[in-house]
């Protein structure tokens, strides 16, 4: 009898460390800019928010979790226009359901002034297709060190939401 006990726990913690408890997979879209100042779009933001996505995607791979890969094809032939994939849900969930991914991160830079930003997210759980969080993270200024200190407090928040 000792000898099936050691077998099936044996057996268990095989399962276990064969991925019944794997990290699960976040996948972090391309942030979309919004900027509404007098002065839009400027190449500068450009690059600020497209630095946005792998500052986020790293923090949260930092953290434990898997990064699942959406090309930016994938996401643009899947986002029918801006804001699309960030107010429907579903959707962004099927398109992070095709990258086997357990949670979609859909996000926004919202620029209304030169002063301050925000960082729009929402966390989207894939397995029900509903929104899981919302998330606004306020950028003061618009300097790299300050978009990388949103971003950490942003993977904080997600974390806590889909713990693990």
């Amino acid at each position: 009898m000792n000898r099936y006990l050691s077998a099936a726990l044996i057996g268990a913690a095989l399962v276990s460390a064969t991925g019944v408890n794997a990290a699960q997979r976040v996948a972090v879209l391309a942030f979309e800019l919004n900027d509404i100042t007098s002065l839009p779009n400027t190449p500068q933001e450009q690059r600020r928010t497209a630095s946005i996505q792998p500052l986020l995607a790293a923090a949260i791979k930092q953290n434990g979790y898997d990064i699942a890969a959406i090309t930016p094809q994938a996401q643009a032939s899947a986002n029918g226009s801006f804001g699309y994939l960030f107010h429907f849900h579903d959707l962004a969930a099927k398109l992070g359901a095709q990258a086997q991914a357990d949670w979609v991160i859909v996000g926004q830079h919202s620029k209304p002034s030169f002063l301050f930003s925000y960082l729009l997210v929402h966390v989207v759980n894939v397995k029900s297709g509903k929104l899981a969080a919302s998330f606004d993270i306020e950028l003061k200024g618009n300097h790299e060190t300050v978009t990388e200190h949103g971003v950490r407090a942003l993977a904080r928040k997600i974390q806590g939401v889909i713990g693990g």
